[in-house]
């Protein structure tokens, strides 16, 4: 999930920091440049990590007071592979797929093509529900019993509701990675995806503004890590696409609500005797 990553930079030192040391002045410059910022094709930046690498002799540049050094450092980074499982937090639902957030970085999505089946969207509750095929109202009052003995909530009479606030367990699918440019044609978006390549299918992307629908997704024969790029027009478009988004699964085993794969508690079963 975390990775380290080495950056080449020139970093300008003002002259109210003259009087410092010239280390300590480059790595305070660095902790107010790069922190909760995204590299394109790299990640986010959480932290400088130790002290740096290299640091260049100062250099004076016509006009300018400053000093300037070249420096080489390392950064932690948030990026997780693909296929990484992680643990989050639904914040937001609609028919497309839900959002996710890892409390840090919220850009999660993980589109209806990429529920657990059979899943379906309610839009009166505005949540989706997962049906599994062997559910039936005897599983669920006794789902409904341990329930009321754990004092979680109760599921939905239709199925296992995708509440909002529940933690979740999810598989990363892929990494987008958009840089918006001004070029002579208008405003252009160049996306990056680092995916993994399945059998030759139509592997749609799924942006965080639409989160569109594509039931050509066949996951049974990943083939190895790839990266695509792609450019789209944004001239007469108002919503610019996050620079750095995340699209997830939970269509396996295992995945989904914590709730759903938790145990029973030897808790409960003592009290069922008594």
């Amino acid at each position: 999930m975390f990775v380290l990553t080495t950056i080449a930079d020139t970093m300008r030192i003002p002259p109210s920091m003259f009087a410092q040391p010239t280390i300590e002045a480059i790595e305070k410059e660095i902790d107010a440049k790069y922190p909760n910022r995204v590299i394109y094709d790299v990640g986010l930046v959480i932290c400088r990590y130790n002290d740096s690498l290299e640091v260049g002799e100062g250099i004076c540049v016509a006009g300018d007071g400053g000093a300037h050094h070249e420096v080489v450092f390392q950064l932690v980074v948030f990026r997780p592979f693909v296929d990484e499982v992680c643990i989050g937090t639904i914040i937001a639902s609609n028919e497309q797929g839900l959002q996710v957030s890892l409390g840090f970085f919220d850009e999660i999505f993980i589109p209806a093509y990429w529920m657990l089946r059979p899943s379906h969207y309610e839009p009166n509750t505005g949540l989706w529900v997962w049906v599994p095929p062997d559910y039936d109202a005897e599983q669920q009052q006794d789902e409904n019993h341990s329930s009321e003995m754990s004092g979680e909530p109760q599921d939905n009479e239709s199925g296992f509701e995708m509440e909002l606030g529940s933690s979740i367990r999810f598989k990363v699918k892929a990494l987008e990675f958009t840089q918006v440019t001004n070029t002579v044609k208008g405003v252009q978006a160049t996306t990056t995806t680092t995916s993994k390549y399945y059998g030759g299918a139509n592997s749609n992307k799924t942006s965080p503004s639409d989160m569109h629908h594509s039931s050509n997704t066949n996951d049974d024969n990943p083939g190895p890590v790839r990266k695509r790029s792609s450019s789209v027009d944004l001239t007469n478009n108002d919503k610019t696409p996050a620079c750095f988004y995340i699209v997830a699964s939970i269509c396996e085993d295992g995945l989904g609500l914590l709730s759903w794969w938790s145990p029973v508690k030897d808790d409960e079963e003592e009290l069922d005797c008594k």
